[in-house]
């Protein structure tokens, strides 16, 4: 399998970890199997900004701290991918498409053994009828008490209103690099 220079990102790390260690789709590829969720804390699902923070919740926390993988998959409709980009040394782009139980999987030991902490700074929101798209520009530290972030990008949300609950459609996402700031408009008034 290629070898390929992952950026900094923990979420992208771990996701690519698994991408090198497996083969990739193939055009004949059978769909996978969409599991049903577990059912969502109501408070995760009430609105918009209930079910971002709760993604970015479950993600976060200490060395040695479990992550809450049910909760984490209950946010999600089935059917439901989380997509990370990298750029491979040849300047190309690749990305990996996983589920969220395949996420919860491969990012388990990383985060559980690393601690990380990752929270929105600033958010750009389009909506129409019941669907949402949000571009929520992160920051991603190992510990909360680290005075900078080492990384941060956009986390690209898809999301739903069902009429009783939100669902993460996907996220698809993408580290700041030296060739890929983000631009100011996704800064708010940080603008760092």
């Amino acid at each position: 399998m290629m070898i390929l220079r992952w950026h900094r990102h923990i979420l992208a790390a771990v996701a690519f970890t698994v991408a090198a260690a497996t083969p990739g789709p193939k055009a004949s590829a059978q769909q996978p199997q969409q599991r049903t969720p577990p059912a969502a804390r109501p408070d995760d699902v009430a609105s918009m900004d209930a079910i971002i923070a709760a993604v970015y919740d479950v993600i976060s926390g200490p060395a040695g701290q479990k992550r809450d993988w049910q909760r984490f998959e209950s946010l999600f409709v089935p059917g439901a991918r989380l997509i990370p980009t990298a750029v491979r040394p040849d300047g190309s782009a690749v990305v990996r498409v996983m589920t969220p139980a395949e996420y919860a999987a491969s990012a388990d030991s990383v985060l559980t053994a690393r601690g990380f902490f990752e929270r929105e700074d600033h958010r750009v929101t389009e909506s129409f009828g019941r669907i949402a798209h949000a571009f929520s520009t992160y920051e991603s530290r190992w510990t909360l008490a680290d005075e900078k972030p080492f990384q941060r990008g956009i986390n690209s949300f898809q999301l739903l209103d069902d009429g009783r609950r939100w669902w993460v459609v996907s996220i698809y996402w993408d580290a700041e690099r030296p060739d890929n700031p983000i631009p100011a408009k996704y800064l708010g008034g940080g603008g760092r």
